[in-house]
């Protein structure tokens, strides 16, 4: 499973449900990644698409405690279980966690490859992502060159998880 997600610095990935910054060609990248593809977030992360729907050409699966919440165009389920049985319906390489906070938290150990998107600037934050260089298991497998965006400069880095020697 994949993990995608942008942080500044700190690696802070939003303040009061909003994202830090919309960068055009990070949210390209995301739409690339993703498109065909399976992702998984949770109710708040979906509400702040637009008009709060699924987005297009993915297969969506919501996570969400309230066993009421419905919305067309997305499977919801309601645990890590019942989101772990829905996802081996689909191939691990083409599933893309993308938050928010908790739902990163919940579904880390299971990814393999984390697309992170660094932004070089500490915005003020309430919302983290673990910090990827600080644990023993996660490595830098490629990164890009530094990209500007207005006054913001960021690169595209590709974490890969170390393969436990047998």
């Amino acid at each position: 499973m994949n993990i995608i997600v942008a942080v500044d610095k700190n690696w802070a990935i939003g303040n009061q449900n909003k994202l830090l910054i919309s960068i055009p060609e990070d949210m390209r990248f995301f739409r690339d990644e993703t498109t065909n593809k399976v992702v998984v977030m949770g109710r708040t992360t979906l509400n702040t698409f637009p008009s709060g729907k699924p987005l297009k050409n993915r297969t969506n699966i919501v996570l969400t405690s309230d066993k009421n919440y419905k919305v067309d165009g997305a499977i919801v389920v309601h645990s890590l279980e019942e989101a772990m049985e829905q996802l081996k319906n689909y191939k691990s390489e083409d599933i893309y966690i993308i938050g928010g906070a908790k739902v990163y938290s919940q579904f880390l150990e299971y990814c393999d490859v984390a697309h992170i998107t660094k932004i070089d600037y500490a915005y003020h934050a309430d919302t983290y992502f673990p910090n990827l260089d600080e644990l023993d298991d996660w490595v830098i497998e490629a990164e890009s060159e530094e990209r500007t965006y207005y006054d913001i400069e960021y690169a595209f880095y590709k974490y890969i998880r170390k393969k436990e020697k047998k």
